[in-house]
């Protein structure tokens, strides 16, 4: 089966003998009474060989039950396939992108994201954030505390000094109302009210994140927000992939290209210093595609600080459209995943947290390295 369906919008230039995995994502950051953000997209695009022999199917949506928080408030999973097999799992409790199963160059199937076989896990296993919905503020606020037309607001501290990916109970924590109506065939609506003072950030907050897993292969996040008064918002999606399959050893291996001239240094609390550098000389310099693990544990005093790469990168733009911020590939798999998106930058992460205390799907240990993660984004703090 051979598929070639691509949205004008994105360049046709990939070759139809590796299945491709395309994932863009994008954030907002309104400051208007009252204001609307432009939307921004997480698409995710897969072209299967044609050697791939799986018949077609009926795009759908299953709505099971997968537990109940401790306040006894119900969680749903939503199974997403399209008409190629292809399926998404992703539950209402942050928006959480459960499993993501594609094929690899044989056409086998395989969960490529890292995550828990259960609810309970999700709630008490102090998750590293897998495949969430992050906000409101994506990354690192330094010191929890920012100024906004001369007003000062502290938000929880979280990761050492600072406020991280929303705070003690970010989006990721909290549970999405799913609109029934809009929600059909493959795609997932979820709305979420953030009210004023949460977390300690200021303004009400309406969001909608809609997921599509569509019928040329391709999951999209769309994101839209409101607000009441002035706020910061930085709104990404938090998967840890391995294309060779959620479990299946370190990323090392895969081979990656990021489309960023420039990045922003971080110091010893990981916040940007405010310095844009050039990437050329450095571990940082993936404009041309490079093993993940050719240079992350190199003598290099921005590696040190990370315990490998946790960056944000700068990405080349020339316009407000989609276009392509990175792209990954795995070789025994076969696999290729593209990254495209609206925003400026893209956080590149390469698990160094994990240390096999999360015990993920099917009873395996999450050791060092074992996800990497790629959050389009504005800049951290």
């Amino acid at each position: 089966m051979l598929l070639w369906n691509v949205p004008l919008r994105i360049s046709n230039f990939l070759s139809i003998s590796d299945l491709v995995f395309r994932a863009l994502s994008g954030w907002y950051f309104p400051t208007g009474i009252p204001m609307k953000s432009l939307s921004c997209a997480l698409i995710v695009l897969l072209f299967v060989s044609s050697s791939c022999t799986q018949k077609p199917m009926e795009s759908s949506m299953k709505k099971e039950s997968f537990g109940t928080l401790p306040d006894g408030s119900p969680v749903s999973i939503y199974t997403l396939t399209n008409k190629n097999g292809l399926e998404a799992r992703i539950m209402n409790y942050g928006g959480i992108l459960v499993s993501l199963r594609v094929p690899d160059k044989n056409g086998t199937m395989n969960d490529i994201v890292l995550g828990y076989d259960s609810l309970s896990q999700y709630v008490t296993n102090n998750s590293p954030y897998f495949g969430a919905l992050i906000g409101r503020y994506g990354n690192r606020i330094a010191k929890g505390t920012f100024t906004l037309n001369g007003t000062k607001y502290s938000l929880p501290i979280n990761n050492g000094e600072n406020s991280l990916h929303g705070g003690l109970k970010g989006f990721d924590k909290v549970l999405w109302t799913v609109d029934e109506q809009a929600s059909n065939g493959s795609k997932l609506v979820l709305h979420y009210v953030s009210q004023d003072g949460e977390e300690g950030y200021p303004g009400t907050l309406s969001v909608t994140v809609t997921y599509s897993l569509t019928d040329d292969n391709s999951l999209r996040l769309d994101y839209e927000a409101t607000t009441d008064k002035p706020t910061v918002l930085n709104l990404t999606h938090h998967s840890y992939f391995n294309l060779k399959g959620a479990g299946n050893g370190d990323i090392l291996d895969h081979v990656i290209s990021i489309n960023a001239d420039k990045f922003t240094p971080i110091d010893k609390g990981l916040i940007p210093t405010g310095e844009i550098k050039d990437v050329k000389g450095t571990p940082m310099d993936f404009r041309t595609p490079t093993a993940i693990g050719a240079h992350i544990n190199d003598n290099d005093e921005q590696l040190k600080l990370a315990g490998g790469y946790d960056h944000n990168f700068v990405l080349n733009r020339s316009s407000d459209s989609l276009s392509l911020a990175a792209t990954v590939t795995e070789s025994t798999s076969g696999r290729k995943m593209e990254v495209w998106t609206t925003e400026p930058a893209i956080q590149f992460y390469t698990g160094n947290f994990l240390d096999g205390t999360n015990i993920g799907k099917g009873g395996v240990k999450y050791l060092h390295r074992y996800g990497f993660c790629l959050e389009t984004q504005h800049y951290p703090d």
